[in-house]
């Protein structure tokens, strides 16, 4: 098995892409590239089993039906959006909103934060990989700081030049957690950067997805997911994933 990790930006120049091998009794982490477009991913993604983009895969249904108003000067009167709480569904998705109340992070809003650019971008690229299963798809939806935090390693305050140092306790507590990934070479650009890091993160959460130990939406959920996107969080302890 081969997973791929990609730590989307909104720049080519900060996208990382991870590959990482699969063998019985180990990992193999066999690539990592920091400065990936599009045409590059898509290269790098060829043959994976599973790959996990750390993007928003869609917007919230709620802010997709209130632009489509406003742009058609259909509002109706009375929404009263001065109410923050009438304004939460149009920046969280149902999504944002399971990950809120398992404890398992906080995810930037799609619609409401710089995000927005990274998730136009993962649009695209999902076109161009033909992926159009949001929910449980060759492609899936990860979030970094989610699985770390169910890992019970740092998920806040390693992201940074200014953080480095935490980077690099990081990439040690990785290693003393799944000793049987082997990082190579590649673990000194993990230790000083950190959209290399969250890259193969992101290719570990790709692993739990295929063997089918992440979070999935219930039945009331999916419709929705399938439209908005859903977030992969691993159900299953490092040591499950070998």
């Amino acid at each position: 098995m081969r997973t791929v990790g990609v730590d989307l930006s909104a720049s080519p120049a900060k996208t990382a892409v991870a590959t990482v091998d699969w063998l019985p009794d180990r990992a193999v982490l066999t690539g990592l590239v920091v400065g990936a477009d599009d045409a590059a991913i898509r290269r790098l993604a060829t043959g994976a089993t599973r790959v996990g983009i750390d993007s928003p895969f869609g917007w919230p249904d709620e802010f997709v039906d209130f632009v489509v108003a406003h742009h058609r000067n259909r509002l109706p009167v009375g929404c009263g959006l001065d109410d923050i709480a009438r304004r939460r569904p149009l920046a969280l998705r149902r999504t944002d909103l399971r990950i809120v109340d398992d404890g398992a992070g906080r995810p930037l809003s799609v619609s409401a934060d710089q995000i927005a650019h990274v998730a136009f971008r993962c649009a695209g690229l999902l076109a161009d990989l033909g992926v159009d299963d949001r929910v449980d798809g060759w492609a899936v939806e990860a979030y970094p700081a989610g699985a770390l935090k169910r890992w019970g390693l740092i998920s806040r305050g390693y992201k940074r030049r200014a953080n480095v140092p935490v980077l690099a306790e990081l990439v040690l507590a990785l290693q003393a957690a799944a000793p049987w990934l082997d990082l190579g070479d590649h673990a000194e650009t993990m230790a000083r950067d950190d959209d290399a890091f969250d890259a193969v993160i992101t290719a570990l959460i790709a692993r739990a997805a295929q063997l089918g130990r992440t979070t999935r939406p219930d039945a009331a959920d999916r419709p929705v997911a399938a439209r908005e996107g859903w977030i992969h969080v691993p159900a299953a302890e490092l040591a499950e994933l070998i």
